[in-house]
Order: structure tokens, then C-alpha cells, then sequence
């Protein structure tokens, strides 16, 4: 007997889910400890396993309440030239990131060099990183349709209470606050350079984010009228 589609999709969704969560922990863990040479790296561990459980708590949290949300999360293929532009510039500013704070670890090149990222430090960006990913997750329970992709769909509606209510994009500030944090949570002064990068990609993405929701979504330019900082609250 053929399972109902609605049951099939939130299987189908299900699945998904947990392959391409399994398989960014497992890209993450293999830049880290591939590069760090060694298994005795506890920066890398505490922030996979805090990854790892805020990520399955997203996952859970969002199969059990928003399944759509979730299906549009897991939805990776963007149809404007400069979100698919955004993509790969991404993955080849991440990624060597990751290697180079695993190679930090391997090579001492923070410790020798800048007197090393201190324990409490360290911890420090670990919080930060946590602090980054409530903050993405809040946004995502004030907006059932922040997508990974840049789209308006018929029943889409501009958001503008929660954190909507203090800057137009939280989900970067989330973000940004991220790469900020990561890189002194594996313990590596010299990959914050490298994930800072990341910073004026959001930018690059947020603007064409804006160009593209004033013409599309009705009521966002008066949205942005409204509520005047882009990224970063009382700044920009």
C-alpha cells in the first residue's frame, strides 16, 4: 500500500535533513582534524559537538513545527547569477578557513607567534558561536519563510516584529557574529582574517537580497523605511 504523498514528502524532508546534516558535520570535522593532525584538538571537538547539538535541535524542533521551513532550508539552488556567485565564494572562503584553524593547531602558528588564544578566550567564541546560532534559530521561528534561497512566494508576508524589529537582516547578523566567534573558538588568531572575509559577502548578498525584495515582496520597501539598519543594530 502506497504511503500518502503527505507522508511521503515529510519522510522524503526527513531524510534529507539528516544526510545533509550528517554530511556538513562530517566535511567540518575533516577540515579540522585532517589539517589539525591530531585528535587531541579540544577546541575542534567542543565546537562540533555544540554544532552538532543546536543543528539536530534546529532539525528536530523545525520537522516537528515547520515542516515547509525546513523543506525550504534544505533548498540550495539559487536562480539569480549573483546568489549562485555568493554560493561558491562562500565555500572557498569557509573551507580554507577551517583548514587554516586546524593547521593552526597542528603548527602552533597563534601560540608561537601572538602568545597563543587563552582558554577563557577560546570559550569566549564558543559562546559567541551559540549566541550566533539562537539567533539564527529565533529568526526562523519569527519567519516561516527565510529560505536558504532569495524567492517570494504567493503566501509570503513581510516580518517585521522579533528581531525583524531591529535590523532588516538578522539571520546574517547571526551570521556574521558566527565567523566572528569561530575562529577564537578553534583557537586560531590568524583564521580570523580569513572568516572575516565572510563579513562583506553577507553585505554583497544582503544588498542584492534588498534590490530584489523591494520590487518583489509588496510592502518591504515601506518595511524598510520603517526600520533603518541593514546588519548591525544603531550602526548600519
Amino acid at each position: 500500500m502506497a504511503a500518502h504523498p503527505g507522508v511521503a514528502r515529510s519522510r522524503s524532508v526527513k531524510q534529507r535533513g539528516l544526510r545533509q546534516l550528517a554530511l556538513s558535520l562530517a566535511i567540518v570535522a575533516a577540515l579540522l582534524f585532517l589539517s589539525a593532525g591530531s585528535l587531541r584538538y579540544w577546541q575542534g571537538w567542543l565546537f562540533l559537538i555544540l554544532m552538532a547539538g543546536f543543528w539536530l535541535f534546529f532539525f528536530i524542533d523545525l520537522l516537528k513545527h515547520d515542516p515547509k521551513l525546513l523543506e525550504r532550508r534544505l533548498q540550495s539552488q539559487e536562480s539569480a547569477p549573483e546568489q549562485r556567485l555568493f554560493q561558491k565564494l562562500m565555500l572557498a572562503i569557509l573551507l580554507p578557513a577551517f583548514v587554516l584553524a586546524g593547521l593552526d593547531f597542528r603548527f602552533g602558528w597563534s601560540h608561537t607567534r601572538l602568545h597563543g588564544v587563552p582558554v577563557w578566550l577560546a570559550l569566549v567564541g564558543q559562546a559567541t558561536a551559540v549566541a550566533a546560532y539562537w539567533l539564527v534559530f529565533s529568526v526562523m521561528k519569527a519567519n516561516s519563510f527565510a529560505a536558504s534561497t532569495i524567492r517570494v512566494e504567493d503566501e509570503q508576508r513581510v516580518i517585521d516584529s522579533g528581531p525583524y524589529a531591529f535590523v532588516r537582516h538578522p539571520m546574517y547578523f547571526g551570521m556574521a557574529l558566527m565567523v566572528l566567534g569561530t575562529p577564537l573558538a578553534l583557537g586560531s588568531y590568524v583564521a580570523v582574517p580569513v572568516f572575516a572575509l565572510f563579513i562583506p559577502l553577507l553585505i554583497f548578498r544582503l544588498t542584492h537580497e534588498e534590490k530584489f525584495l523591494r520590487q518583489a515582496l509588496p510592502g518591504y520597501a515601506e518595511y524598510c523605511e520603517r526600520i533603518h539598519f541593514r546588519l548591525i543594530p544603531f550602526l548600519w
